[in-house]
Order: C-alpha cells, then structure tokens, then sequence
C-alpha cells in the first residue's frame, strides 16, 4: 500500500496548493449549483411515487423504483469520487464531472416528463393499467437522473473544498452555502410542486396521455433543469479550476492504485470511530427513508383518504392529488426550516457539548415525529369514520398537526446533512483514501439502508394491510436506536482533530 499511499498524499498535497482561499463570491457561486440539485431531489420526494402509482404500480411494489437512487450512489459516487481526485484534464478535475451531469439530468428529465406520451405511441392503454411502456421510460429515466445527480453533487462538494485551500473557515463557509443552496432548490421545488395550475405556464405539456397532475410533473422538470443548467453554467464560466498532474515517483512514472484495491484499502484501514459512525449513520437513515419516500403518499392516502390506484373513482383520485400538494406544502416548510437550521448547525453544536451530543438529540426528536404520525393518521381516520368517509378531506386542525411534523423535521435534517460528514472527515484522516474516496465510503452507510426500505418498505406495510404506518413506526425505533448509540458508542472527536481544520465542521 506504500504506493497507495503517496498517491493519496499527493492527492491532498495539489488539493492545498493554492497559496489563499478563493474569494467568497467563487464560493457562494459553486455553492448555488446545490439548488439547481436540490430542486430536482425535492420533485422527486414529493411527486415521484405517487406518479408511479398512476402509471399503474400498486403501492407496495412503487418503492422498487426507488432501488437506482442506492445502486447508482453505490457505485457511482466512488467511481466518481476516485476519478475525479486524478483528473487530469486542461479544465480541471470537478468541472468536467459537474459538466457531465448537468446534462445526463437534462435527458433524463425529457424521458421522465414524457414517458406517458412515449408509452401511449408505443401501445400503452389508458384505460388498461398497468401502462407497462411508459412504466419502462420513466424507469430508465429515473435511473439516469440518479447517476446524474450523485455524479453531481460529490465534484462539487470536492471543488469547494478545493477552494477553500485547508482554510478552516472558508470550509465551513462554504458548506453553510451549501447546505442553504440546498434548501433553496428544497423550497423552490416543494413550492412547485404544491402548485396545481403550474402546467398552465408550459400549456403544451398536458396531452391526451398526460393529465394534469402529469402536465404539472412534466412543467415541474423543465423549470428544474432551467434552474440547473443556468447556475452550473454561470458558475463553471466564472470559477476556474487548475489542472492536475499526478506526482512522479522515484522511478519517473506517476504513482496509482487501481479502483477497488483502493476501496478496499480504504475499508481495511478504517479505525473502530469510523465503523460505529458507519452504523449510526446507516440506522439513521433506516430511520429517514421511509419518510422521505412515502411523505406525499401518506398526505394523500392516510391524512386525506384518497387513492391513486388507476381503478380508483375521480373522488378518491382528487382527495389523493390534494394530499399530494398538501404534503409539498409540508416540505417546502421542512426546507424552510432546515435552511436556518444549517447556518446555525456550528452554533447550536458548540452550545449542546458537542457533535456527537448534538445528533443524538435530533435523533430523538426524529423518533418522536415519525410516531406522531401515527396520532395524526388515527385522527384523520376518525374524522371520516365520523363524517360518513368525510370527501371533503381532513380537518384543519389534522392538517396543521400533519403540516408540524413536516416542519419540525426539518431541524433533524439539517444534522443530517452536516454532522455524518464532518465526523467522516475526522474519523478517516488515516484511510490513505482521496477525499472524494472517502464520501463514498461514507455514502454506502446511507446506500444500503435505502436499498433495504427500498425493497421491503412496500412488502412490509402490505402485511399490516397497507398504508405506510408501519414502515414509519419502524424507523421511530431506528431512530431511537441511532440516538442511544450517537450517545453512547460514537467517540466524541478529539479538538485537536487535522479535519477540523479542512472539514465540514468546526466545532467540537
């Protein structure tokens, strides 16, 4: 591994090259592509299954779809992140990966917005459910937003730390942009999707195939991609970024180590710290899964009583939609929060004792509001019970309660988002790994547990007779656990860490 070893050296070593930081205004330009990312994440959270739903997929089979998101991370992230530390084009190592999925998320948009039109030439019945053509466009689109999007977001979080130059507060300046970049997109896309007579705007997008809520979906994608491809644009033609050249070593030929020798060192030299954050992070995200896939579907059909199934009467479809918009209003109010949250994480950690101290109090706080929506869900039942099956949705004081979870989870998010990758930073100063290495090994802890709930999240809730209670009851004990185990068995960092002075975060 001692080749491995300078390798990665001189990985870190042209990384702090520049003699100072880049100016802020560089910085908050990268910063702002999170939002262009953002806002295509938060459309497909809020209006991804229930659409799948209409297409003609039973509920208990939609979370499959959702399998490309943690096999694409999976792999894609530290390909990408292996790669992109040795780029050595004339444009430089982030850019030209920024550049690539910029516009793999522009051809996936296109089929997805239009998988029903391309389904219904290609033979879909309308009235025959399932539309298995359109079914399989929108698939395949999906899948290529989500290599996309993780080919994305991993060179741009590397080029800021590239700008930043080892300077410890430029790091945490620049993640604070990007986390609040990232609940901008959350906002505008949320915002959007909450908005019923939004194809009006784009009146070609509803066709014979595609009914509104599709038209709004399709209308939702291309100001997406507008905002995507408009910010990486300005941004890449205003920052610079200086090639690479590998480090010769004393025989004159350049030092490298092959992909998987290198991931797999990577994880041979991981320490107990990193491991047991490995299993913090990945409980928490068991926790978060279920939630952040079904969020909207649960508005829809447990909160308003509606049902997305294609036999389903207009009635029932209409309650659903409105659920559906209601709970885009709800994460529009999360993204709200968790952009505040995020430039306040520093604070609010030093104030608490600590990085460990502090996500293993949200963690709580995630635990509770994942089974008060079970108190919310009882409630609406109740409601209809009383009214005769109430078609006029709940009331609004269920709506309000629903609407509270929504925007209280947004301040465990925002750890979410943060604290894991700060600790990553600490905890893996010893892998030998580049930095975009290291994420990714990282990112498999979130990966597989989405693969988990991806693949049994629908089966599961099919045993309790449907609905999406259970899953979110499972993971309100995942998150109870993640926080006794934050408490307990996380070390706490050391203050003198060399992370805290390149990472994510800096408090301790």
């Amino acid at each position: 591994m001692e080749k491995g070893s300078n390798g990665s050296a001189a990985l870190e070593m042209q990384t702090s090259e520049l003699d100072q930081p880049a100016a802020l205004r560089k910085i908050i330009s990268v910063s702002s592509i999170a939002a262009g990312v953002q806002f295509g994440w938060a459309l497909q959270l809020s209006l991804l299954t229930p659409y799948v739903q209409l297409l003609g997929i039973p509920h208990k089979w939609a979370s499959l779809i959702w399998l490309c998101g943690p096999i694409s991370g999976m792999l894609v992230q530290p390909i990408v992140g292996y790669h992109s530390d040795r780029c050595t084009s004339r444009f430089g190592r982030r850019r030209p990966f920024i550049v690539a999925g910029a516009g793999l998320v522009t051809v996936a948009v296109f089929l997805i917005g239009y998988a029903a039109d391309i389904g219904h030439s290609m033979g879909d019945q309308l009235d025959k459910p399932p539309r298995t053509r359109a079914i399989a466009i929108f698939a395949l689109g999906f899948w290529i937003l989500d290599v996309a999007n993780n080919t994305l977001q991993g060179p741009c979080r590397a080029f800021l730390a590239d700008l930043s130059a080892g300077n410890a507060k430029k790091t945490r300046t620049a993640n604070a942009f990007f986390s609040f970049f990232m609940a901008v997109g959350n906002v505008l896309g949320y915002a959007a999707g909450s908005y019923k007579n939004l194809y009006k705007v784009v009146p070609f997008t509803m066709t014979k195939s595609c009914d509104l809520y599709c038209a709004n979906l399709k209308t939702c994608f291309f100001l997406s991609i507008t905002l995507l491809l408009l910010v990486t644009f300005m941004s890449l033609c205003y920052v610079s970024e200086k090639p690479w050249t590998p480090e010769p070593t004393a025989d004159g030929k350049s030092s490298s180590v092959p992909f998987f020798g290198e991931i797999f060192g990577a994880f041979k030299e991981l320490k107990r710290p990193m491991w047991m954050l490995l299993i913090v992070t990945a409980l928490n995200w068991i926790a978060w899964f279920p939630f952040l896939l079904f969020d909207t579907d649960w508005m829809g059909r447990e909160v308003y009583g509606g049902n997305s199934d294609a036999t389903a009467s207009d009635a029932s479809k209409k309650l659903y939609n409105d659920g559906v918009r209601a709970g885009a209003l709800g994460l529009m109010l999360n993204a709200i929060v968790l952009g505040f949250m995020s430039l306040g994480v520093e604070w609010v950690g030093r104030k608490m004792g600590g990085a460990k101290r502090l996500w293993g109090a949200v963690n709580f706080i995630l635990a509770i509001c994942l089974a008060m929506t079970v108190v919310v869900t009882k409630q609406a039942e109740n409601h209809r019970r009383d009214h005769g099956g109430a078609k006029t949705g709940p009331p609004g004081n269920v709506t309000a309660g629903a609407l509270t979870l929504f925007a209280v989870l947004g301040i465990p998010q925002a750890i979410t988002f943060s604290i894991p990758f700060a600790l990553a930073s600490i905890f893996s100063t010893n892998s030998g790994a580049g930095q975009g290495l290291s994420l990714g090994v990282l990112n498999l802890a979130i990966v597989v547990p989405q693969m988990v709930v991806s693949v049994g999240g629908g089966p599961f809730d099919e045993l309790f007779h449907g609905g999406n209670i259970p899953a979110f009851v499972l993971g309100a004990i995942a998150a109870a656990v993640s926080g006794i185990l934050a408490l307990t068995v996380l070390p706490s960092p050391p203050p003198d860490a060399p992370a805290f002075k390149t990472g994510a975060m800096g408090f301790h």
